[in-house]
């Protein structure tokens, strides 16, 4: 049943929408912001200054850290940046919570995960160069052995290290059991998140995010969190940066709105959990992993303030733009958040989405155009179809493309984009595909190299993109032999 006559009690009929405005029925019913099978109230905004108290009257007002919080509680700050960064970009979080991040038995060291990758330097081993266009199939989710979502971390490829303060990593996770009286901090860096199969029901400190394929949830480094699986076996991407942190993009020329307009995130509403049970914590620091242990719930936050917080988008409010006359615009249109780099002209990270959107271009190539571009290139599947890849590209799959090496479309479809006038039409329906792009150089991990889901763009699809120059041979040379006598040629008809 198509969306649009639909309760949108399923959470899959959201795959099915041109756009989230489809869910509004034409102001025929009351608005709403979530999915509805969503259980949590949330905040609206991004980069706001938030303020939630599950029990009201908790926050101290006119100050932060009184002598004595009420109940008894203790104030805790979180800073996520220098603390004199300027004003606009300052970000930090006070928590009002039962008992101190602090209050733990101290840390051991955990053993690698062998999947995983945090150095990219040419020196490691470890690490691999190659122009080669590469691709994965979908990775498999584990039946015979409990993982949850820390375990069933996979690094495909990345750059730069966490030691140095700038970086990407970019992962794959499969988990198929809930994360049970453990916790996960990431010391390293800002981890995005996109669910590919499965929904996510995802504690924080700052309170519970639910996120589905279809939607994407940010977070923040040094915040705790636990994954539950409430669909079961689930598998996704995870876009992890070093240095920075994820912002909308600017909007230049479009003014005040479009692309992810920052009213659609929403940040987590306070929800405390009271435990006295041994917990555990995992800690990730330079790409290693430890542990902590501790007699309590790291959830015990009752109220908190602050712009330092994890938030979610769901992707089908993305508002595309484009062109309305001739050619393709550059993919920097569909930015969703970008990451900004120490090279003021160039950010660290894109996220990219190619969602449903109309293609009216007129008397112009519409497939993306043959190019080499200076950005690292990873594209990731989270349902549907995309026609812009090489060859068979399924949910769950990845592509990536380095920096200068040439791609574009096969032949037929060139042909087809260059014989046929098209009319206005909708295209990527019912699909939503990513893509990561960086302005730096991406190495690819032994784990992706030696993976048996591994393959290649098949670079005969191109073979038969024909000469067809040289098949005007004999009306170059007449322009050619006229220009070279100083004779007059019509060029459009006029003679030059």
């Amino acid at each position: 049943m198509p969306a649009s006559t639909s309760d949108l009690s399923d959470p899959k009929e959201y795959q099915k929408i041109f756009h989230w405005a489809e869910t509004q029925k034409d102001g025929t019913i009351p608005s709403f912001n979530t999915r509805r099978n969503d259980p949590y109230q949330y905040q609206a905004g991004f980069g706001n200054s938030f303020v939630s108290e599950a029990v009201p009257g908790t926050i101290p007002q006119g100050q932060n850290s009184p002598r004595n919080v009420r109940f008894g509680l203790y104030a805790e700050q979180i800073t996520g940046t220098a603390f004199v960064a300027p004003r606009h970009a300052n970000k930090k979080a006070w928590l009002y919570r039962a008992r101190p991040a602090v209050a733990h038995q101290g840390f051991t060291n955990l053993p690698d995960n062998p999947d995983m990758e945090s150095n990219f330097l040419p020196l490691n081993p470890k690490i691999h160069v190659s122009p080669t266009q590469l691709a994965w199939h979908p990775v498999d989710i584990p039946e015979s052995e409990k993982v949850d979502f820390i375990a069933g971390l996979k690094t495909i490829a990345g750059s730069g290290d966490p030691t140095l303060r700038e970086g990407v990593a970019n992962h794959i996770y499969v988990a198929n059991t809930s994360m049970v009286k453990k916790a996960f901090v990431n010391s390293d860096g800002e981890f995005l998140i996109i669910p590919q199969q499965g929904a996510l029901d995802i504690q924080t400190e700052f309170g519970p995010l639910f996120v589905q394929p279809g939607e994407i949830v940010v977070i923040p480094r040094g915040i705790r969190f636990r994954v539950e699986l409430p669909d079961g076996p689930s598998r996704g991407y995870v876009t992890e940066i070093w240095g920075s942190q994820f912002e909308l993009p600017e909007l230049g020329p479009l003014g005040a709105n479009g692309l992810a307009n920052a009213r659609d995130f929403l940040a987590p509403v306070a929800k405390y959990e009271i435990t006295k049970e041994p917990w555990e914590i995992v800690y990730k620091l330079g790409g290693k992993f430890f542990k902590s242990t501790q007699n309590h719930s790291p959830f015990d936050v009752v109220a908190w303030h602050g712009n330092y917080v994890p938030y979610k988008y769901d992707l089908t409010k993305f508002v595309n733009v484009g062109s309305i006359s001739v050619d393709h615009i550059d993919p920097s249109i569909f930015c969703v958040l970008t990451a900004k780099s120490r090279d003021v002209n160039a950010p660290l990270t894109d996220f990219l989405i190619f969602s449903p959107r109309w293609d009216v271009a007129s008397h112009t190539y519409r497939p993306p155009y043959y190019h080499r571009n200076a950005a690292s290139e990873l594209m990731g599947l989270i349902y549907g179809e995309y026609g812009g890849r090489s060859d068979e590209f399924k949910p769950g799959s990845i592509s990536f493309e380095c920096g200068f090496v040439p791609h574009g479309v096969a032949y037929e479809q060139f042909k087809a984009a260059t014989e046929t006038a098209l009319p206005p039409m909708q295209i990527s329906e019912a699909s939503i595909a990513f893509m990561i792009e960086s302005s730096r150089p991406f190495t690819i991990t032994d784990y992706a190299w030696n993976s048996d889901k591994k393959h290649e763009h098949e670079p005969k699809m191109w073979d038969n993109l024909v000469d067809n120059f040289s098949s005007h041979a004999k009306e170059v040379e007449e322009i050619l032999a006229k220009k070279e006598k100083g004779l007059p040629i019509r060029v459009d008809g006029n003679p030059h």
